[in-house]
């Protein structure tokens, strides 16, 4: 899928008024109540401690129309780094113009950049618009392994 107008760039500190306002509206697609200055401070934590790394989608204008952000974890079995895609997010008005296409290829070309072995995100099962992404990238689901979770 070709996006000839968006460009897609790492996200630096210069960049965070532009990543909270898309971090805020994610948390609010999830349900989360808005809270501009909580996501302000995550986020610049996440940015100065260096914890994540965040790709940032821009139109033609420079415009932000969508991120994601990746966490690193390491794989025992296979000895190797893989990054989480924790965060996928396009804003509504840019959906279905390839814009999460874009995000998720370069999300893919910096798993390689890095040696990683791969690339692992968990989605809703009704996700089916970003499901839908995930298979034309060639992401395969998981079906040898049950993933739980446990919430403190």
């Amino acid at each position: 899928m070709s996006t000839p107008n968006v460009s897609i760039r790492r996200a630096a500190f210069s960049d965070l008024d532009a990543l909270t306002a898309l971090f805020d509206a994610y948390r609010v697609f999830y349900e989360k109540e808005s809270d501009s200055e909580g996501a302000r401070r995550f986020l610049a934590d996440r940015l100065q401690k260096n914890d994540s790394v965040v790709f940032l989608a821009f139109d033609k204008d420079g415009e932000p129309l969508g991120f994601t952000q990746l966490y690193p974890l390491f794989s025992s079995v296979r000895m190797r780094s893989i990054w989480l895609l924790n965060d996928l997010y396009v804003a509504h008005e840019a959906r279905r113009k390839g814009v999460g296409h874009a995000l998720m290829t370069r999300a893919q070309k910096f798993a390689a950049e890095t040696g990683a072995a791969g690339l692992e995100l968990a989605t809703a099962k009704d996700n089916r618009p970003a499901k839908s992404v995930y298979h034309d990238l060639g992401w395969e689901l998981d079906t040898q392994f049950d993933h739980y979770s446990f919430t403190v």
